[in-house]
């Protein structure tokens, strides 16, 4: 992709989730419309992508909007005193999951490029008087983060939308500390992806047409360094990622899986 399409794609991204943002809508991020009165709370949502009950009443009001394609929570294996990053971290809901697990002596860092977004965010931390998380308004391909810094990087349903794959991955093996680990939740493409899906703006934006194929993704983590590749399509996410695009087969196309990668230790 050229420059202008790449920055096509960036502001089409950002001004969709500004819009979500600033909804009151549960889970209208990904697919093509926002979400009506009869769509499934936020919390419902979540827990159908494998998050908890306590997981979605524990954290602010607001925090959860029902984004996303899984639970990057539960392959991250957090510890205590561990850092964090979250790419695109939208609300805040995972950031103030992992800012839990890691207790006081950790930290988390969310970094998103929608200004509403990071201001809900900020807003939800306060409300929720998290004081290990903080929040940052970048582009996950150019980080504003040091060097070999974090432990742990996560993400949810996120760098699909990026048209710079490779160098999301570059940056996340950048930032992660020798021996640090990726656990990431996003969509891959099941088979190749009609040409008429990968050159619809609604469809990138609404997670489905930046969708790669499970090989290339064991093939940009690998150039990025990244080793232990495990990367572990659900077929179960069919059931709502249908639902995405009511009355077509989106979900032959694409599924939600499980990314796993360590930066080695030396």
């Amino acid at each position: 992709m050229g420059y202008v399409r790449n920055d096509e794609i960036r502001q089409a991204v950002r001004r969709r989730y500004g819009q979500v943002a600033e909804s009151e809508s549960a889970g209208c991020g990904c697919g093509t419309t926002c979400c009506d009165a009869s769509t499934p709370s936020a919390e419902a949502i979540s827990q159908e992508m494998g998050y908890s009950t306590d997981d979605v009443t524990s954290t602010p009001q607001g925090a959860n909007m029902g984004l996303g394609c899984g639970n990057p929570q539960a392959i991250a294996a957090l510890k205590a005193g561990e850092i964090v990053l979250d790419l695109g971290s939208g609300g805040g809901f995972d950031c103030f999951l992992a800012a839990r697990q890691v207790g006081d002596t950790g930290h988390v860092i969310g970094v998103d490029m929608t200004p509403e977004m990071i201001t809900k965010a900020r807003a939800n931390a306060d409300q929720g008087n998290y004081r290990n998380v903080e929040f940052r308004l970048a582009e996950i391909e150019n980080l504003p983060v040091a060097d070999g810094s974090v432990d742990v990087i996560i993400s949810n349903c996120v760098i699909n939308l990026s048209p710079d794959k490779p160098r999301v991955f570059s940056e996340a093996y950048r930032v992660l500390k020798p021996g640090g680990r990726l656990a990431i939740s996003d969509v891959v493409a099941a088979t190749e992806l009609p040409q008429e899906v990968r050159e619809d703006m609604a469809l990138y934006a609404g997670c489905m047409a930046g969708a790669s194929p499970v090989p290339e993704i064991e093939r940009m983590l690998a150039e990025a360094g990244f080793t232990s590749i495990h990367v572990v399509p659900k077929d179960e996410s069919r059931s709502f990622i249908r639902e995405w695009v009511p009355g077509t087969d989106i979900s032959d196309y694409i599924v939600s899986a499980a990314i796993e990668a360590v930066k080695p230790a030396t």
